[in-house]
């Protein structure tokens, strides 16, 4: 496999890896060598998955909604040796309007969706310099990114959006660097982004899961792992734009409506 070949025995940090599909990266790149570090601002799930992996995982536990908290957590890194693959994959689900959103939901998402990204970005990139053999930054957008907000969640859709700007702004600068960059946008799996409150009630207003009613669409859908062999294919290309899509061609459909409807808005002026 030649993702094991380039990757095997280097350090690996994947964020938000306490569960949903930042714990199916972590176990898939040890599953192939590589010496994961686990982030998750929950230091119990955190030491649960670097504890059931093994092969040299250990936790890092920080908010990546905290820039500081984020560079004491790369300088924790740095003496693991130089890092090949970087996957920022760490978001927060929010059912909530644009115009009637609560504050602190609306901090909520954009602190963790967007800024999250960037200050992790700013922390652990630095810690490539030095690495040999090919280097990598992943991204976890969502298909959310790709269609306009709609539906109950437009807030979620919207820092999503940013989510998929600063990726699209990471692929530019890292190129310049030779380091390969992939947007993943996901679609409808059974993860736990829904039930992210949990993890800050004190900021958030206490602890909470999604009404199980509503759901119950996310806790029948696929898992993660049905993602890794097409993530596996792309990093070993070098990057790109992977769309995992699991609606029938919904997504597809959404997008290239939204792409045609702003391709013929663009008049010279």
């Amino acid at each position: 496999m030649a993702l094991e070949r380039d990757y095997a025995g280097k350090l690996a940090i994947v964020t938000g890896a306490g569960d949903g599909i930042g714990e199916m990266l972590a176990r898939q790149l040890a599953s192939i060598g590589m010496q994961v570090g686990v982030q998750d601002i929950r230091a119990e799930a955190a030491e649960k998955v670097a504890d059931e992996i093994g092969g040299g995982a250990f936790p890092l536990v920080c908010d990546v909604s905290d820039r500081e908290a984020c560079l004491s957590a790369a300088e924790t890194a740095r003496s693991r040796g130089p890092l090949s693959l970087l996957w920022l994959n760490a978001g927060v689900g929010v059912g909530s309007p644009v115009l009637a959103g609560k504050q602190n939901l609306i901090e909520w998402a954009m602190d963790v969706n967007v800024r999250g990204i960037i200050w992790s970005a700013q922390a652990f990139v630095p810690l490539m310099e030095g690495a040999e053999g090919p280097r990598h930054v992943g991204v976890t957008a969502s298909s959310a990114s790709l269609r306009s907000p709609e539906g109950d969640f437009p807030l979620y859709a919207t820092t999503k959006h940013g989510t998929f700007a600063v990726g699209e702004a990471l692929r530019g600068e890292l190129a310049g660097q030779g380091i390969g960059t992939t947007i993943l946008c996901p679609g409808l799996l059974n993860t736990k982004i829904w039930d992210g409150a949990k993890a800050r009630p004190d900021r958030f207003g206490g602890a909470r899961n999604m009404d199980p009613s509503f759901s119950k669409m996310w806790d029948e859908a696929k898992l993660p792992d049905v993602m890794w062999p097409e993530i596996a294919r792309t990093i070993g290309q070098g990057g790109g734009y992977l769309i995992c899509s699991t609606d029938g061609g919904e997504t597809k459909a959404a997008f290239d409506a939204r792409a045609k409807e702003i391709s013929s808005s663009i008049v010279e002026v």
